[in-house]
This record gives structure tokens, sequence and C-alpha cells, in this order.
């Protein structure tokens, strides 16, 4: 065998493989067929989209409509702000592909440019851009190709006027007009970055509210973010047709109306990168392109693994990283890695939402009794001093032995807040040890407290024997 271990894809899952099978002696080759490493998570997806985030949520803190007022009339104003933007996602790829390509080589591990196709269960052919090709072989396999936005043939996707999550990060110019297929996160988040940048907005979704699997309350302090931002909102709508126009974009919905645009963001959904690969030369079988896995990211040839994207839900880079280390742990020593049972989840819209654990629709369906405790931003030094008057953060504890069912969490840093809640959990532990807990003041970590004496009020009410 020319490696212990080959790792296809270069993306979060693939290098945290390759890292983990590097610590642990083994000799360890990265085969990626894009030019760059880092694949989705560095180069079109996760880092540049928060990278722009950032310039977007430095404008809306200055006040949205003030803003927009001081915008020039040809809009020279508003395309500083997306060259801003762009320059400051090329920065940060370029320094994160720099630590992750120095962090591999210092590894040991070897990188392959090239497509990657089975030969056969334990053989890779893999393919340069010159043409030569060549086999390589390993012990085991660990696929982590990642995935791509979901581009239907009826949809007339150009690259200038309608887009996709990728090709969205290599504008040049703002639109004055967006309209904007989904209302999941990828959607509403670069409804948060191009309505922050003076972009006009439509949304158009089928659901009944934003993020339809969260909290509505959660979500309907997005909503009112979007709103205040001019965003237009067309929810429990479903577009029939979109066309290309000569100076426009035409989005018709089945009920009939008709939103003209000057770009159009298709966002829903993502397929997997796997057609290329061909995995039924090595026995796998792929449904619609997703690779079926067990507790140990198996896949039907146990020394062939999946991680990441490949493999579904959750399909975030956090949970990719882990997948990736679990897969060469257990491959190289049949050590079954513990991952987290709660696993935080984020948005990074403005303001940003993040949460881990059950929603109350999900401890209703499950007959949980539970209370819902609350604290708003407002509430703490902390919110006021930012002047965050709208977030909140809401606990979910159930009253037979009060421990944390869920947190969820919308405002500024909410991404970075939820892990409190998500080591009280993963440690079992229970509402009374975020009242007995100590947070800095002022901090928004505060309102974890705020929330908790809250949930204690309710929880003895509860108590209270019956008039």
């Amino acid at each position: 065998m020319d490696y212990d271990v080959l790792i296809i894809g270069s993306g979060p899952a693939g290098q945290h493989a390759a890292w983990q099978a590097a610590r642990m002696g083994k000799r360890a080759a990265i085969i990626e067929r894009k030019p760059k490493i880092g694949g989705a998570g560095l180069q079109t997806g996760t880092i540049p989209s928060k990278a722009m985030r950032e310039v977007a949520y430095l404008m809306s803190r200055s006040g949205f409509g003030g803003m927009r007022q001081a915008l020039a009339p040809d809009g020279v104003n508003r395309h500083g702000l997306l060259a801003d933007a762009v320059r400051r996602k090329e920065v940060v790829i370029a320094q994160q592909e720099s630590v992750i390509l120095q962090r591999l080589l210092r590894s040991g591990v070897a990188l392959i440019p090239g497509e990657a196709v089975f030969a056969d269960a334990h053989t890779m052919q893999v393919t340069d851009a010159s043409g030569k090709s060549r086999r390589i072989s390993a012990e085991a396999i660990v696929l982590a190709t990642g995935s791509r936005p979901r581009r239907p043939a009826d949809v007339p996707f150009d690259k200038k006027t309608v887009l996709d999550s990728t090709s969205i990060l290599n504008l040049r110019h703002l639109p004055d007009t967006l309209t904007v297929v989904g209302g999941g996160v990828i959607a509403c988040e670069f409804v948060s970055i191009f309505a922050a940048l003076g972009v006009r907005i439509s949304l158009v979704d089928s659901h009944a509210q934003l993020l339809e699997y969260l909290s509505g309350d959660v979500v309907g302090v997005l909503a009112d973010s979007f709103l205040g931002m001019g965003v237009t909102l067309h929810m429990q709508e479903r577009v029939k047709e979109i066309r290309r126009e000569q100076n426009a974009t035409l989005t018709i919905l089945e009920s009939g109306k008709q939103i003209r645009s000057d770009a159009i963001l298709y966002a829903q959904g993502r397929q997997p990168n796997s057609e290329k690969l061909h995995v039924e030369h090595a026995g796998i079988v792929a449904e619609d392109g997703w690779i079926a896995v067990n507790q140990h990211f198996q896949t039907s040839v146990p020394h062939i693994f999946a991680v990441g994207d490949l493999i579904g839900r959750p399909a975030l880079a956090s949970t990719g990283m882990e997948q990736g280390r679990a897969a060469v742990l257990y491959a190289f020593g049949g050590e079954k890695h513990v991952m987290a049972d709660n696993l935080p989840m984020a948005v990074y819209t403005i303001p940003e939402i993040s949460y881990v654990g059950k929603t109350e629709k999900e401890v209703q369906q499950e007959n949980i009794p539970y209370v819902v405790g609350r604290a708003y931003f407002k509430d703490s030094a902390r919110g006021q001093i930012i002047g965050d008057a709208q977030g909140l953060l809401k606990l979910v504890v159930d009253t037979r032995n009060e421990k944390l069912l869920g947190v969820h969490i919308v405002g500024e840093q909410a991404s970075e807040l939820v892990h409190i809640g998500q080591l009280v959990m993963n440690f079992n532990g229970g509402v009374r040890d975020l009242v007995s807990n100590v947070f800095n003041y002022p901090t928004l970590a505060e309102c974890y407290k705020l929330a908790a004496l809250d949930c204690i009020q309710k929880l003895e009410q509860n108590n209270l024997p019956s008039q």
C-alpha cells in the first residue's frame, strides 16, 4: 500500500482526518481536485461568507437608515462597501489557507492534486490537471468531498444575474435590488449581508416563517431586523418560474405575483459531491449521491469511511471536523470517539442566531413537561452598553429534574454564548448551576443567570400547592 490512509477532499473534515492520522504516526495523504485547498468551508462557503458578514455587520451597527441616506445616487459608496467586503473575504481566505497548508506540511501529510476515482476498494485513480494519471492505494480511505449548491435544471443560472451561494461571493458590483429564493440558513445569511450593504431585497419562501425549524420567538427577532433593513418577505409562496430579461430578472410565483430585480440568489439546499468518485467501483451504493454510514462513519465497505457534508445532516464544518477525527481513530485502533451529544448550531445572520438542544415544539411532541426562562439583552448592563435592545436568550428546562433541554439565543455574540449552555447540558447540569455560577459583569453571559432565575421562579410556582 502507498499510504495508510487516503483522504479525498481538503475541507474541514478532510483536514482533521489527516491531522489525526499524522498524530497517530500514520502515512496520510489528501487528494484535492481544486487548485486551492480548504474545500467549500474555506474557498466558497463558510469562511468567505462570514468574512463578508463582518463588513456588513459594521455597517448595520452604524445605523442602517443613516447609512442608506448617505449613499450617493450613482451607488459609488455602496460599491465601495462591497469592495471592502470582498477584500476582507480574500485576505481572510489567503491567511487561513496559509495556516492550513503549513500545518499539513508540518504534520507530514502529503498533498496530491487531481481528480480521484475509485479503481477498486483500496485504490484511487488520480488524474491531475495535465491529464496525467496514476494509481494510489491505501489501507483505509476517508471520503470528505463535501457538497455544492443545488442547481435545478429549470433555473437559468448564469453567475451574473441568476446566482447560487458560490457565485454570489464573486460579485464585483452591488445590485440595487435582489430576489432571494429560500428562507433557510444560507438564504438568511446572505439577506443579512446584502441588506446591510444597502440592497433592496425580496425574500421568497414556502414556509410560514424563516428558518422554520427554529423557535418562533427567536426567529421573530430576525424577521423584525429584516423588516427594519427594508427586506420584503413573501412567505408561504412558491416559485413557478425564473426568467432572465435584458436588464433584469423576473421571478414568477405560483400565486401570480411577479418580482423584478437586478439579480436573483437561488438558495434552496445543497447536493453531495460524490458522482465523480464512482463509489460503485468499490462496492458502495450512494442514494441520490448521499453516502450512508454507521456510528463509526464506516460505509458499507468497512475500511472506507465518509464524513462531512457527504453524509448529510447536520452538514456543519464543526461536526465534519469531529467526524473526520472519529473515522481515523476507529480505522486504526477501533477506538470509538465519543462526540458530544448536544451539538451547537449557529446562523450568522444580523443578528446572529445560535442554539443547542431541543426547541419547545420538539419538547411538546415528546410530551416532556417544561418551563421556559427568558432574558432580553436589554435587561443586562452589557446589552444596554452595546445597544442591543432585541437580543434574547431562552432556556428550555425539564420540570421533572430541572435539566436544560435547550438553549436558544438571538443577538450579538450568540454563536459564542451558546457554548456555555452546551457545556452545562453535556455535563448533565441543571438550571440551578447557572444560577449559582458567577459571570463577569457587565457581560452578555449574565443573561444566562437572568433566564435561569426566570426558570426557577416558574418552577417554584409550579410546585406551589393549589389553593
